[in-house]
């Protein structure tokens, strides 16, 4: 990705959780991805990390409608994904996706166990959260033109827990340094 639009991003993803009452902590910890696929027009997520701590995570994220966070899941991680504002869909499958077409299970939607056929589409409103289980898979994408998205989960570790269906997938893009840096993102910072 190139610096300037990492850049626009992290400017367009404050404006929209400043105008929607988010404020967030000092020194937050971003993240923006293109998933290594090279379009995060396409594929692409932004997120700040609000808790990173060794039982649990929560993370604030925003996506623009047409970004797509691909097919993954994750083999220990439990999360919920918020719509924090806006409208999300989140499609999930009982396993990968290729081998789980036939398949109906449970997933709690707002804490009421609905039961859907693999790779259903989960229509989030504001304030909604669908929760997922380890071994879900599941890919989400804004149906408004923007969206808040949340996530609370077990403990995140995004180098060895995410599992993506597209194995083109990279979790942190190369980046091509055609402006200065608002900010240097989390894969940018010591350990």
């Amino acid at each position: 990705m190139k610096r300037s639009e990492i850049n626009s991003l992290i400017r367009s993803a404050t404006r929209c959780y400043e105008a929607h009452g988010w404020t967030l902590p000092p020194n937050p910890r971003w993240d923006i991805t293109d998933f290594g696929l090279g379009n995060w027009r396409e594929y692409g997520l932004v997120l700040v990390n609000l808790a990173d701590e060794p039982e649990y995570c929560e993370k604030l994220m925003y996506a623009r409608k047409g970004m797509t966070t691909p097919a993954h899941a994750h083999a220990k991680k439990k999360e919920d994904i918020i719509c924090r504002w806006g409208r999300l869909a989140v499609q999930v499958w009982e396993g990968e996706p290729a081998k789980s077409a036939s398949l109906s299970f449970t997933v709690p939607v707002n804490h009421e166990k609905r039961t859907v056929s693999s790779g259903a589409i989960i229509e989030l409103a504001s304030g909604s959260r669908v929760t997922l289980v380890p071994g879900v898979y599941h890919e989400f994408r804004p149906l408004s033109e923007e969206c808040i998205i949340g996530e609370v989960s077990t403990a995140n570790d995004d180098l060895h827990d995410n599992f993506f269906v597209d194995s083109r997938v990279g979790r942190y893009p190369g980046i091509d340094e055609d402006e200065a840096p608002v900010l240097r993102l989390i894969s940018e910072q010591p350990v």
